[in-house]
């Protein structure tokens, strides 16, 4: 048994929480956390609510599962099953012992093609599920959006649905058997035939046939309140079906049996385009007779520019399976020929329609930002009503959200009558938050008038069990009550949900957060300037928490590697969020919970773009760093790495480039600098150029303009005149690559420049108007930086020097308006973002971001007649990671196609990210992140693949860990054209 350190609760004796500690550790052999950070990442789920955990555990198996039981039960401490945390009203959080099933209760145990069935346990994940089930011809009905992270026990215990609801129905519909475990510790095996029913329960439902007969709305989304209708004789007495939807309060799930259905061999997809939301939702229940998959809808303030919908207001999503494409086609377009539409478009192609579906999977994150920036939220975020009423509920639900001034835009399961929709309450302010409850109250009854249920999909947990009265009346809620007491008469599994419920507008996770800005050194432009929004951002979707990632996606390979919630973006949210609340995190930008959740986090930026909220937490991390070591001494790491571009131009004024490489081959030496600098033993030191970039550029002889490939277009002349950046690792370390670049450049017809290097010591430094003799005498020579380094290790005062003084030095260019062509991906994000974003008060610094380019940019710009020479080989490597999240990586997929480059570029990170990988006690994970696409996707290329790789760090993590040699696209284009010209 492994565990953490151990703290105390808030309201609860030192000596009754160490005791259960103690006793737990004794009682389990899984992992048992009572320390501050075990704690925070559990606080909240994806919901508005928080509550503070006494500990949590993660159980090896139903003994252990069994044994927390016992313990907590005989100290009266609550306990809550957490799966995927990414329940939306509260019901997967708690203030007493929280069983995490994610650690080790993740197996699928058994899978029968034959009898359809699977069992699982309940911390398995369900895309896992499918991945076993698909070469079988079989998957598993319900998916949920987030079916990438959320588990097989956190469907059930929400009875969720997903997008092929109207296909396959809800998760209850595909559950055979249960293995639970009561608060008291009886094991139970439910299924149907009153099957494994606790003493009492056929009894209370035999005396109530009538009122379980009556008293539930009949559609398809009903998740609200206690399954007891399943009970009845007529439904066959299912138990474990009426366990379905319970969210944990009457046992704890430890195995289930599922029943699969048959996976369609073909698909197609109709996009069916309408003039609004409402005439969406109304054609849609006309579509159920058809027999699609999926009839799903979203309107266009969720959909980003140029996703490809055909033109309209709002959308539906009618996906339809066959045996062939052409049958899966023919059945799309039936479905096209029986809508009234305004436009429509049919996707055959699996890779196009993964793309689109991304759109509306990503809807639960993008839905939390109003078209303007503003913050919207959950809550309401899945009522249900008949689906033919769906129309109709819309214009009233719009009209009410108008009368309160609230603003939302619903999309979800238009054929099932389930509308999702974030809505910008106020719940900062006392105001706000009493507007929040009456609304909530009010669409209570606009939801019960037309016959439907408060939950659709996500269940009641805090934000909605409050008015389930509304819904059943008392007597089925007290009904509800004897029920839960019949499973759970002592009250123990998470109590405050569905019966007793807490009110919607405790807990609410952003009380606790401090009521003034704090003072932070980024603008934090989209969250106006407040890092207490930025933090807010994560509303726990989790995306983040993938175990794969396809295609070019990035996020978040820190958590692939380790499988630790506090390795997620979502976990060091959760603790930045507690940091600023105080009371579990106590110490500020101090805290050491948040410094080593944050220690493994690659800056890689992937989050930037794949969260489906731009949770930007390689921003957070130099923000952290910067505020964490402010006037205390840092690690030797920052000194050597954070300040290289400072000891690079020393080391290259002093000529003392071979002389430290020669030391640097001398083992006992080279471990003796990597100890002091704080790197790690496992890696090289790479080698520094003979001679710089700069040094070539200033030997070489002036190039007139330069004469196209005779493959090329004609091209303008005089050439545009580009500004190529000599960012740190070009100039110092591989020269070869801005050497590529000019050939390149100037082939294709422009004239390269480098930036001044002059910067008077007086007068109006770098203004371009300074022009005395005497200021050009005493100028100094500088050299332009991004200051990634320095951001990347939070000396973020550095960096603002750094930056201020590039800016100086480019004012010339700038005042010309002249392209800047950044070669290192790294380099170009951070004059593109984090420039502005540190000096947002300086115009030049927009200037200079808007000015900057990739070299594929720059090509395609400003030379777009230009036509590479034919490299026609095969490409294997990664798109770096900054590129993919705040460069994209467009230009340049055009720009190798056209160059005969074939084959994608693998998604992920390499590892090494800048001084990251470099880092003592880094090395392992860099290394996992590396193996996890990088490496592999150069292993299996055939030999004469070009390997691609545009960044520095690429290139050495696959120098040192595959003995492989990557190149920037640059040189592969030099060489090609030297060929050329070889053969002329």
């Amino acid at each position: 048994m492994t565990d953490r350190g151990e703290e105390v609760a808030g309201d609860v004796g030192e000596t009754d929480v160490a005791a259960l500690a103690r006793a737990l550790r004794k009682a389990v052999r899984g992992e048992v956390g009572f320390d501050a950070t075990s704690r925070a990442l559990v606080t909240m789920d994806a919901s508005n609510y928080r509550r503070v955990p006494l500990g949590v555990v993660a159980p090896k198996d139903a003994d252990d599962v069994a044994a927390v039981l016992e313990v907590c039960r005989e100290r009266g401490v609550p306990v809550v099953a957490r799966g995927g945390g990414t329940s939306i009203a509260g019901q997967a959080t708690g203030t007493g012992v929280v069983l995490d099933f994610t650690r080790h209760m993740t197996a699928l145990l058994e899978l029968d093609p034959g009898s359809r069935t699977a069992v699982v346990q309940p911390g398995l994940v369900l895309d896992r599920l499918q991945e076993a089930a698909a070469p079988h011809g079989l998957r598993f009905g319900p998916d949920p959006s987030t079916h990438s992270r959320c588990t097989l026990g956190g469907m059930i215990g929400n009875n969720s649905c997903g997008s092929h609801s109207v296909a396959w129905g809800t998760t209850a519909d595909s559950v055979r058997e249960l293995s639970v475990i009561t608060a008291r510790g009886r094991r139970l095996r439910l299924g149907q035939g009153w099957a494994g029913a606790p003493d009492g329960l056929r009894e209370l439902a035999e005396g109530e046939l009538a009122r379980l007969r009556t008293g539930f709305p009949d559609l398809p989304r009903r998740i609200s309140g206690y399954a007891l209708d399943a009970l009845l004789p007529e439904k066959g007495a299912d138990v474990a079906r009426s366990f379905c939807g319970s969210e944990g309060t009457l046992g704890i799930l430890t195995e289930a049996v599922v029943r699969l259905v048959d996976h369609p061999r073909a698909r197609a997809l109709a996009v069916l385009a309408y003039a609004d939301e409402s005439a969406a939702a109304e054609a849609a229940a006309g579509l159920l007779p058809l027999g699609p998959l999926t009839v799903e809808g979203m309107a266009a303030d969720l959909v980003p520019a140029g996703a490809g919908l055909p033109r309209g207001g709002a959308w539906l999503f009618v996906e339809t399976g066959g045996a062939t494409a052409a049958e899966a086609r023919a059945r799309a377009e039936r479905v096209v020929r029986a809508a009234d539409v305004v436009d429509s478009l049919v996707v055959t192609d699996p890779a196009a329609q993964r793309s689109l579906w991304r759109i509306r999977e990503d809807a639960a994150g993008t839905a939390t930002r109003m078209p303007d920036g503003s913050e919207a939220w959950p809550g309401w975020e899945d009522c249900a009503v008949p689906p033919a009423r769906l129309g109709g509920y819309l214009r009233e639900f719009r009209a009410l959200l108008a009368a309160h001034g609230l603003r939302g835009t619903p999309y979800g399961h238009f054929g099932d009558g389930c509308i999702h929709v974030r809505v910008d309450f106020d719940l900062l302010t006392e105001a706000g938050v009493g507007r929040f409850r009456r609304f909530s109250e009010e669409l209570a009854d606009l939801v019960v008038a037309h016959g439907g249920s408060l939950s659709g999909e996500h269940g009641d947990g805090q934000a909605r069990a409050e008015l389930l009265p509304r819904m059943y009346g008392a007597d089925m809620v007290a009904l509800f009550e004897r029920a839960k007491a019949v499973w759970d008469p002592d009250d123990l599994l998470n109590p405050g949900m569905l019966v007793r419920p807490a009110r919607l507008d405790e807990n609410l996770r952003f009380s606790v957060l401090p009521r003034r800005p704090v003072d932070v050194a980024f603008a934090y432009p989209a969250d106006g300037g407040d890092f207490r929004a930025a933090v807010r951002r994560c509303v726990g979707v989790a995306k983040c928490r993938t175990t794969t990632v396809s295609g070019p996606a990035v996020m978040c390979p820190s958590f692939r590697a380790t499988g630790e919630e506090e390795h997620s973006t979502r976990g060091r949210a959760r603790l930045l969020h507690e940091m600023l609340a105080g009371d579990l995190v106590a110490d500020g930008w101090q805290s050491p919970e948040v410094l080593g959740a944050l220690d493994l986090c690659l800056s890689c930026k992937g989050c930037r773009s794949d969260c489906p909220v731009g949770v930007d937490m390689a921003t957070y991390k130099a923000e952290f760093l910067h505020h964490h070591y402010a006037g205390r001494r840092r690690p030797a790491a920052h000194h050597s790495m954070g300040r290289l571009p400072e000891w690079l131009r020393w080391a290259s004024r002093a000529h003392l480039a071979p002389l430290l490489n020669t030391l640097a081959a001398v083992r006992p030496l080279a471990g003796l600098g990597k100890h002091l600098a704080g790197i790690a033993p496992e890696r090289d030191i790479p080698r520094l150029a003979p001679r710089t970039f700069t040094a070539w550029w200033r030997s070489r002889k002036p190039t007139p303009t330069a004469t196209p490939a005779p493959t090329a277009l004609p091209v303008p002349t005089p050439g545009t005149l580009v500004v190529l950046w000599p960012d740190t690792f070009t100039e110092h370390l591989a020269p070869s690559v801005g050497q590529a670049a000019v050939r390149v450049l100037e082939a294709a017809g422009l004239r390269v420049a480098l930036p001044p290097t002059l910067l008077p010591r007086e007068g109006a430094i770098g203004d371009g108007r300074t022009r005395s003799a005497a200021a050009l005498l005493t100028a100094r020579r500088a050299r332009v930086c991004c200051g990634l380094t320095y951001v990347s290790t939070g000396q973020l005062d550095r960096a603002r020097t750094v930056l201020r003084r590039t800016l100086d030095l480019m004012e010339p260019v700038l005042r010309a308006g002249v392209p800047v062509v950044v070669l290192e991906p790294s380099c170009a994000a951070a004059l593109r973002t984090d420039l502005p974003e540190l000096l947002p008060d300086d115009p030049r610094a927009a200037r200079l971001s808007a000015a900057v380019l990739t070299f594929a940019e720059t090509l395609e710009r400003h030379v777009p007649h230009w036509t590479p020479p034919a490299v026609d080989r095969p490409v294997a490597g990664q798109t770096h990671c900054h590129q993919h999240a705040v460069l994209g990586d467009g230009p340049d997929r055009r720009l190798r196609a056209a160059a005969g480059l074939t084959g994608e570029l693998s998604g992920g990170c390499c590892g090494l990210a800048g001084n990251f990988g470099f880092e003592k006690g880094h090395f392992d994970v860099s290394r996992a992140c590396a193996e996890e696409q990088l490496l592999p996707s150069v292993r299996e290329a055939s030999e004469d693949t070009v390997v691609l790789a545009d960044g520095f760090s690429c290139r050495t993590q696959l120098d040192q860990l595959a003995d492989v040699r990557g190149r920037h696209l640059a040189e592969v284009l030099a060489q090609a054209l030297d060929r050329t010209d070889g053969t002329r």
